[in-house]
């Protein structure tokens, strides 16, 4: 594969850099915030730091341990397929969108593998602080994942006359403080984000006819 063609340093700078914003956020906010800390830098983007045991948003799949494993051969598997697509020459949309999602999933699993036992967790207002090995607050695969991204869009609250939604549960009820958007993430969660939805846009896409 010639140096002229080759799409491989793209993807590693793009892997590279997601890792040390993604990275170098996570430990500013583990060092300086304490948990629960909220930070309103803008009315609709507040820094606030939490933390999960799941997946992207805080969604929850099975056992701890299950979820850093299905991490692992989850990373595992989108190398491979990236190092094929770029010895392939795919198409350079290809290449970014899986480099995001292979760079938000390596962001995470660092979490998962290393801060449990980088880091204390004493309850708040401390702050967090690195530990010696086998002092910190979990053992090797059962770390914790660092969130900071909020983004409060629009807030309101359900009219308390809408009694119909009581007969719907999985909506809010009548009288509920509602927020759009509520999730709290991290860069790595908004690479891979970003990366499957462009993925599918441009899948979903028609593509112009060659002649």
């Amino acid at each position: 594969m010639s140096r002229k063609t080759s799409k491989a340093p793209l993807a590693l700078t793009l892997i590279v850099l997601i890792l040390i914003i993604d990275q170098a956020s996570k430990l500013w906010v583990k060092t300086h915030l304490y948990y629960g800390q909220d930070i309103e830098l803008l009315t609709w983007f507040h820094i606030r730091f939490i933390e999960n045991n799941g997946m992207a948003f805080g969604w929850e799949i099975g056992g701890k341990y299950f979820l850093t494993a299905f991490r692992l051969a989850a990373i595992l598997a989108i190398g491979v397929y990236l190092f094929n697509i770029v010895r392939l020459r795919a198409r350079t949309l290809l290449i970014v969108c899986v480099s995001l999602v292979l760079a938000g999933a390596i962001g995470n699993v660092i979490d998962c593998l290393l801060y449990g036992t980088l880091f204390n967790s004493p309850p708040p207002p401390r702050i967090a602080q690195f530990v010696g090995s086998g002092e910190g607050y979990a053992p090797p695969m059962l770390g914790r994942v660092v969130d900071m991204l909020y983004f409060p869009l629009i807030s309101w609250q359900m009219p308390a006359t809408w009694t119909f939604l009581r007969h719907l549960p999985f909506l809010p009820q009548p009288g509920d403080n509602c927020t759009f958007f509520s999730p709290i993430f991290n860069v790595a969660d908004a690479a891979v984000s970003v990366g499957i939805i462009v993925l599918l846009i441009a899948t979903l896409l028609p593509r112009p006819r060659r002649r």
